[in-house]
């Protein structure tokens, strides 16, 4: 057979072949659909639930119409290839997921009865999980660059508020849960923000010179990079305990410590402790960044008659500055999801509702406090691993 028909054949056989990551995802749709639970319902927030199928949790046209659009789409993800038909498809799935989530709420819920409580099942939550998989896959397949990335979160933040904002979810139990406490969520929030954005803001402004100074200083290098290793290694409920002492302590000692909030619980043990845990990502980005400058590049600005500190701010730290935003990155992300168990000691914060729900053992309150830290946590991800992107194009 000639080369050029075999090499035909052979293309004609890779368009028909399956994808395998979508042959999963069809997988994971199937399984939701015919054994997972699409929604629990409860007599009330503790009490136990009542596992509920896609055909018994909705009325029998939404039921059908769900299972026709998630079949199709376990088709697509596992034939076609084409990114731009993944990415609709999912888009798709998930906004048909969200909606019919409601209705099984507003189905589900008898009238008039306020204490009944409409949760997703696991059913729900492998149907966004398949479907988040596939608009990662088609996204990763177009190769969005930094601004297509930020646009594709505008527009999926707009339509996530845009569902919660119609209403559709409002006998939905978590939005239930948050209608009972829609002021204290927002302080917490804001708490929690507070805790996670200052940290890393005070370890940047510490870390960067930090660093710098072990660059260009390798004989305490190595003492201060093992002294930073040693605080990751400590977990986060120990170093919180630690520092209740010392800080009350200064607290009760030193007036303008009490005066300006710092106490033994509270939020000070846990921004000291976020702060310390922010420390080592940021100086050893910081470090490798520094090194990573091409020694032909700082020989050259020594030449142009730079002294040190105008070739470490002219030169090397733009150079280096990717890098560093890299480490910032990793403890933005660390530090929203750390800030969480702050609550324990009094430090405020969505952790708050985590542990609250924990004790009354209503998983709804629970995911109140767990899915806004993920939903952040996803959010600074993207938005600084673009403006990573952004700052390796600007041309040197």
């Amino acid at each position: 057979m000639p080369q050029g028909r075999i090499v035909g054949v052979v293309s004609r056989r890779e368009g028909r072949a399956v994808d395998r990551l979508g042959c999963v995802i069809a997988i994971l749709i199937g399984i939701a659909m015919i054994v997972g639970p699409f929604a629990i319902y409860r007599a009330n927030r503790i009490a136990a639930g009542d596992a509920r199928l896609i055909f018994s949790a909705l009325p029998p046209l939404g039921a059908i119409g769900l299972v026709i659009v998630c079949g199709a789409i376990a088709f697509v993800s596992a034939i076609v290839r084409k990114p731009e038909m993944r990415l609709a498809a999912s888009a798709l799935g998930l906004i048909a997921v969200f909606i019919t989530m409601g209705l099984a709420a507003d189905f589900l819920t008898p009238p008039g009865n306020s204490f009944a409580r409409v949760s997703p099942g696991w059913g729900f939550w492998v149907l966004v999980l398949a479907f988040a998989l596939l608009v990662a896959d088609a996204l990763a397949r177009l190769r969005f660059g930094p601004w297509q990335r930020i646009a594709a979160l505008v527009v999926a933040a707009l339509t996530l508020g845009l569902l919660l904002g119609s209403g559709a979810w409002s006998n939905v139990a978590l939005l239930k849960e948050y209608a009972a406490r829609a002021d204290s969520f927002w302080r917490e929030a804001r708490q929690h923000l507070v805790l996670a954005l200052g940290s890393v803001s005070a370890a940047t402004l510490v870390g960067i010179p930090l660093g710098a100074l072990c660059h260009r200083v390798s004989a305490i290098k190595g003492a201060v990079l093992q002294v930073l290793n040693v605080v990751q290694t400590i977990p986060s409920i120990a170093l919180f305990g630690m520092l209740m002492a010392p800080l009350g302590f200064l607290a009760a000692t030193v007036p303008l410590a009490a005066a300006l909030g710092i106490r033994g619980i509270g939020a000070a043990p846990a921004f000291v402790a976020l702060f310390l845990y922010s420390l080592l990502p940021v100086v050893a980005n910081t470090v490798v960044g520094l090194e990573q400058v091409p020694a032909k590049v700082i020989d050259a600005a020594r030449g142009m008659g730079l002294s040190s500190s105008q070739r470490l701010r002219q030169v090397e730290f733009p150079l280096a500055f990717p890098t560093i935003l890299t480490g910032i990155r990793i403890v933005l992300v660390q530090n929203l999801g750390l800030a969480t168990v702050a609550a324990l000691i009094g430090g405020g914060g969505l952790g708050t509702f985590v542990f609250q729900g924990a004790g009354q053992t209503a998983l709804d309150l629970v995911l109140l406090g767990a899915i806004p830290t993920v939903l952040l946590a996803f959010t600074a991800a993207v938005i600084l691993d673009a403006i990573v992107d952004l700052t390796k194009r600007v041309p040197s």
